[in-house]
């Protein structure tokens, strides 16, 4: 493991007690944590995006605010739902912040996740998908969005602009060189994996598979991190494509946290999502010493060179910070990670 970072869903609403965190909360808490993460030295924060929920739904404005108040840190989505997205001015976006942020942008996108209302991207005006999950326009807009990332002109120059003028195909702007090899592909099976492997883009994997197998989570986690990477190679694309798991780990060192999480151990679990049977990772929470020695025995984390967290956001920065902290301290360097 040579970094690892927070993912966070950025939950808001009630609390219980008659506490309400509202939307303005959340993303406030969301730049105070990073701040924090920054001066500890973990090396990420990275957002989910769920839209027509109390989560994270526009998350490069936060991006971009979280970018001129840190240093170091890499700032990230995990991940952004291509089916609601204009390809062309997410580019413009994307290339926005990552210059703002000097080149810090981890920008992980896909399909998108299960939705809470009905083919919600049409209401976004995006319309026409054959696929019932909409798998066909992220691709296409993931396509279009790829090419002007890269520069490609996507637009004819007016010659008889006032603005300039000039022939030839026009790139959008604001333009961000290394971007590019900053672009994720979320895979939920081995077979998007290999796709994103082919379109030479890095590899996040998360808590859920959409297949499942007669092996743990883990393992089936690890097969899937090898089929992206012999898919990149056999491509011939330059250089090694990172690769992220996300897992829910919680070190246990206080009352508290052993009120919220002890007993939270659990197993594998296999069911149907969005149509498609699924297999679950497990929550790891154990003191320390106890998660080092069961984290060295996950298969995918060994294999992969970026480890996300899953965070309690409704608890707050000061807890969440606590939890970064003890697992940069006690869990973290026996996994091979050096601070920033």
């Amino acid at each position: 493991m040579q970094s690892f970072g927070t993912l966070s869903f950025g939950h808001y609403g009630p609390l219980g007690g008659g506490r309400i965190l509202t939307a303005g909360d959340s993303m406030k808490q969301a730049i105070d944590l990073a701040q924090g993460m920054d001066e500890l030295g973990a090396n990420g924060v990275y957002f989910r995006v769920h839209h027509f929920a109390r989560q994270q739904a526009a998350p490069l404005p936060l991006l971009a605010a979280i970018a001129a108040t840190t240093k170091r840190i890499e700032i990230g989505t995990g991940v952004i739902d291509m089916r609601y997205e204009n390809p062309l001015y997410l580019a413009e976006e994307a290339a926005a912040v990552d210059l703002i942020s000097d080149g810090r942008l981890a920008l992980g996108v896909s399909r998108g996740s299960p939705e809470s209302v009905v083919r919600g991207y049409e209401a976004f005006g995006y319309t026409g998908a054959n696929d019932p999950r909409g798998a066909d326009i992220a691709r296409e807009h993931f396509s279009t969005f790829l090419r002007a990332v890269e520069g490609e002109g996507m637009a004819e120059r007016d010659p008889h602009s006032p603005f300039g003028g000039g022939t030839g195909p026009q790139r959008i702007e604001p333009y961000s060189p290394g971007l590019r090899s900053r672009i994720w592909w979320g895979a939920g099976n081995s077979e998007t994996a290999e796709w994103a492997g082919r379109t030479g883009v890095n590899l996040m994997s998360s808590t859920l598979l959409t297949e499942s197998g007669d092996v743990p989570f883990d393992e089936l986690q690890a097969r899937q991190i090898d089929v992206f990477r012999n898919a990149w190679r056999d491509a011939g694309h330059a250089g090694t494509p990172r690769v992220s798991v996300s897992r829910s780990i919680f070190p246990i060192t206080t009352a508290e946290e052993d009120m919220y999480f002890g007993g939270r151990q659990d197993g594998d679990q296999v069911g149907v999502i969005d149509g498609m049977r699924s297999t679950f990772g497990k929550t790891y929470a154990a003191a320390p010493d106890v998660l080092v020695e069961q984290l060295l025995g996950d298969a995918a984390i060994q294999s992969a060179d970026t480890l996300m967290l899953t965070i309690p956001s409704q608890l707050g920065v000061e807890f969440n910070l606590r939890i970064v902290e003890s697992f940069a301290k006690h869990v973290a360097p026996s996994l091979g990670w050096k601070p920033q």
